[in-house]
C-alpha cells in the first residue's frame, strides 16, 4: 500500500521509512560534551559582554561588528580541555574572524593580547 509522507511529500510504500528531516547525530566527542555544559553557556555569554557583544579582532582594526559573534577557544579544547572556561583563553570573534582563527590564519598570541585588553576595559568599566 502506498501512502503521502509527512517528511518530503512523496509517495512512498508502508513498509518504506524515509530520511528526510532526521538530524544526523554527531559523535559526542569530549569537546562536544563540554560544550554542551551550562558553565560554559554562562561563560560564553560572560566574554561576549565584556567584549561589549563586538568581535574583538575587527574593534582592533576600527570596524565594530555585532554580526555573527561566536566565542573562540585560543588554544583548541581537544589540545587543552582544562582551558574550557579560561578567560586568557576566549576571544569573542564575528563568524568571519572565527573561521580564520581555526584556520591558523590569525596569530593565537595577537588573540590572546585581545583578551587580556578586553579585561582590563571591563574591569576599567567598573
Amino acid at each position: 500500500m502506498l501512502r503521502s509522507c509527512s517528511r518530503c511529500g512523496r509517495i512512498h510504500s508502508d513498509n518504506f521509512t524515509c530520511k528526510n528531516g532526521i538530524r544526523r547525530k554527531y559523535s559526542a566527542t569530549e569537546e562536544n560534551k563540554l560544550r554542551g555544559l551550562s558553565a560554559w553557556k554562562s561563560k560564553r555569554e560572560s566574554i561576549k559582554e565584556r567584549a561589549l557583544y563586538l568581535c574583538e579582532v575587527c574593534r582592533d582594526q576600527g570596524d565594530y561588528s555585532r554580526k555573527a559573534l561566536e566565542v573562540h577557544h585560543i588554544t583548541k579544547l581537544k589540545d587543552n580541555p582544562d582551558g574550557l572556561l579560561d578567560d586568557d583563553n576566549l576571544s569573542c570573534l564575528c563568524i568571519y574572524h572565527h573561521k580564520q582563527a581555526d584556520k591558523g590564519e590569525i596569530d593565537a598570541d595577537y588573540l590572546r593580547q585581545l583578551a587580556k585588553k578586553r579585561d582590563i576595559e571591563s574591569f576599567n568599566l567598573l
